[in-house]
């Protein structure tokens, strides 16, 4: 399934089965919050917001007519996002779609009332979003990307690729647990390989150049970008930088330089997905999560 097609899916999901479930109770419009770590000018914001719209049309809503759709594009800005967590839960919308760990904490925090569907969030037990992938329970649901033992797994991936690399820059965010989980588990996989890891804490384009820089000072360099608001911002800063041996954490091919995907759903995701989005009158708690990705292809 390519980028576009598996984004619609998303935006079909996220929205379908709170408005299906809460449309027994009356015909009054619903709104739906959307919280996107993404800058609203990023081309990847617009393809979203089509992609989301033109999935609930497919589904019987139309924005202005039987639904509206509340938007905050805060990109990486962390005090922006818990100011539009606050106008958002505020707002008593029906659902609420996010993606990522950075804005679904705060969600998390602020409301455990209204239904909340995220996407690409790593290992979303581990980070204590859910109770489990069969059974998530509260008021929170989605497609997960993988556990954190993946980390790994993208290392062991990155030598089959380019096997004479023997250092490896790891950009990515300490400051968000999943990184840090994420980190832990490439580190401990690194001596197995003979690899001398070199981790990256980045706020900007200003960290990211100097880590570039220095990975590029000796040959046999190769760079995780673990995915994120910020990494995700400055894709093409990292894509352009340096023709590197490179691992992108939601990719499952090592390419000779930057470049970000979107990890796809196999036709089972998409199965469970369309399951979702026909549901009535079932709560949250009670969805199974679309199956992992793999990295063997």
């Amino acid at each position: 399934m390519r980028r576009r097609e598996f984004i619609t899916l998303l935006g079909t999901t996220a929205a379908a089965w709170p408005l299906a479930a809460r449309a027994q109770q009356g015909e009054r419009i619903r709104r739906i919050g959307v919280l996107q770590a993404i800058s609203e000018s990023d081309p990847e914001a617009h393809l979203r917001k089509a992609a989301f719209v033109g999935g609930l049309q497919k589904l019987g809503w139309t924005e202005g007519t039987n639904v509206t759709i509340d938007y905050r594009w805060a990109g990486a800005d962390a005090d922006r996002i818990r100011l539009y967590v606050t106008e958002i839960t505020g707002m008593r919308p029906d659902v609420i779609w996010t993606s990522g760990a950075l804005p679904l904490l705060p969600l998390k925090r602020a409301t455990r009332t209204v239904p909340i569907v995220f996407t690409q969030v790593y290992d979303p037990v581990g980070s204590g979003f859910v109770a489990s992938l069969t059974r998530p329970g509260g008021n929170i649901t989605g497609f997960t990307l993988g556990e954190f033992s993946m980390g790994g797994k993208i290392l062991e991936v990155l030598k089959e690729v380019a096997s004479q690399v023997n250092r490896v820059a790891v950009i990515l965010n300490l400051e968000q647990p999943p990184h840090v989980a994420m980190w832990r588990s490439i580190e401990a996989t690194a001596p197995s390989f003979g690899v001398r890891l070199t981790p990256a804490d980045v706020q900007g384009p200003a960290e990211i150049e100097r880590a570039m820089e220095a990975l590029a000072r000796e040959p046999n360099g190769g760079l995780i970008v673990l995915p994120g608001p910020i990494t995700i911002a400055h894709r093409e800063l990292i894509s352009t930088a340096f023709r590197l041996f490179t691992r992108f954490g939601f990719s499952s091919r090592a390419v000779a330089c930057c470049r970000m995907a979107s990890t796809p759903l196999t036709s089972p995701g998409r199965r469970r997905a369309t399951s979702i989005a026909s549901s009535r009158g079932r709560s949250p708690a009670t969805f199974r999560f679309s199956n992992r990705p793999s990295l063997s292809s």
